[in-house]
């Protein structure tokens, strides 16, 4: 492990398995993005889900510094937490908020979604005098979650928001279904759905606000004057599909290392872990990591490579709850280190790799690891911060 090559105090984590997050591909990504908009647009850095496993605060921090004008969050907790972080910035709730919460969100200045007409009357009877409440209107074009479908009911929200002086309608919003695929038909129809739903508002709010990573890594259109970079941010693609289609390189931004902790050597015949599901076929080094599924590495990753001083090598037997084992190609000394995602010489083991052989999407990949594991961030090839989830 990089301790001491980084300058990292062992005492800020006791077991060697760790994620490394770097800020400057974050900023560059960012950066990338904001030229793409042009002026005019402004951007809205997702960092719902502890930022997509990458941490939220410091993504938060780093988005708003490279030039990020909101943030935004699924759940009014995970705003409260970045307020109580420090984060003064705007922030959207994306998803649904309880009426009851409204003067705190108001209190605090969080921006909440709406889309019923009963939820703007419960809300006004809960704040307080002379609480402005940021309100922004979800339209669901065809995702089919939440969000107006109705014209006739978009237009009583949107009279409720004019009446009521507790709120300020401040965006509208959808979000698209299939913009991540090639075939454009469905993106679309939403889009022009979005653009029927309004026109019955007799006048915009400040933001206007559609495209997600994928949209706006692909398109452009005058009806939205904000974007929401979520995926994108952390230089992972929306899809694999839509690799060629990128406009610039995308910069992935975290990396999975840990060390070997035991290392023996089997003989022919002797097997690894639960049900003895490897066995060896002649004399093999085996080495054990500190990571199991309950960091997120989960037993359908048995066979998958890690890298050892830049050699790809096999994870052999059940994946255990806090420890896997790897198949070495000679003897490696307790304490190397192990590249489960990143780089490790000319070798690269990519978000998009673990995706592929999880049968899944990379945007779960890294929202799957666990808050065992400590997340420390890099700037300027430099350590900028530890974080040790389970010790705050």
């Amino acid at each position: 492990m990089r301790k001491k090559e980084i300058g990292l105090e062992t005492t800020l984590f006791h077991r060697d398995t760790w994620a490394e997050v770097n800020l400057d591909h974050i900023r560059k990504n960012i950066s990338s993005m904001k030229t793409r908009l042009g002026t005019g647009v402004s951007l809205f850095a997702v960092v719902k889900a502890n930022a997509y496993g990458h941490g939220d605060y410091e993504v938060a921090k780093t988005a708003l510094e490279a030039g990020a004008d909101f943030l935004s969050v699924a759940f009014l907790d995970e705003a409260l937490a970045l307020r109580k972080k420090g984060i003064t910035a705007p922030i959207l709730v994306l998803g649904v908020s309880r009426p009851e919460s409204a003067s705190l969100a108001a209190d605090q200045g969080i921006s909440v979604t709406v889309f019923d007409d009963a939820w703007l009357e419960s809300a006004s009877a809960q704040l307080k005098p002379g609480q402005v409440l940021q309100v922004h209107v979800k339209v669901d074009s065809g995702m089919g979650r939440i969000g107006i479908r109705d014209k006739n009911k978009l237009m009583k929200v949107e009279g409720l928001l004019k009446e009521k002086k507790c709120f300020n309608f401040q965006g509208i919003f959808t979000h698209f279904a299939t913009a991540d695929e090639l075939d454009t038909d469905y993106y679309e129809k939403q889009l022009a759905a979005f653009k029927g739903m309004l026109t019955v508002l007799t006048g915009r709010p400040d933001f206007v606000h559609a495209a997600n990573s994928a949209a706006s890594l692909r398109f452009a259109d005058p009806v939205w004057n904000a974007v929401r970079m979520g995926i994108a941010m952390y230089g992972l693609s929306p899809s694999v599909e839509m690799k060629p289609l990128l406009p610039y390189p995308l910069q992935q931004a975290i990396s999975l290392k840990t060390k070997l902790v035991a290392v023996k050597q089997l003989v022919k015949g002797e097997s690894v872990s639960y049900g003895a599901t490897y066995t060896a076929q002649g004399n093999e080094w085996i080495g054990t990591l500190p990571i199991g599924y309950a960091d997120g590495w989960i037993r359908k990753l048995q066979g998958q490579e890690v890298l050892i001083d830049g050699i790809r090598v096999p994870i052999v037997g059940r994946i255990c709850m806090d420890q896997c084992m790897i198949k070495l190609p000679g003897f490696f000394p307790a304490g190397t280190e192990v590249t489960l995602m990143g780089n490790d010489g000319d070798e690269s083991i990519t978000v998009d790799e673990i995706a592929a052989k999880l049968e899944t999407i990379n945007y779960e990949v890294t929202c799957m690891i666990g808050a065992r594991v400590p997340r420390i961030y890099m700037k300027d090839h430099q350590l900028q911060h530890v974080r040790n989830f389970i010790l705050e």
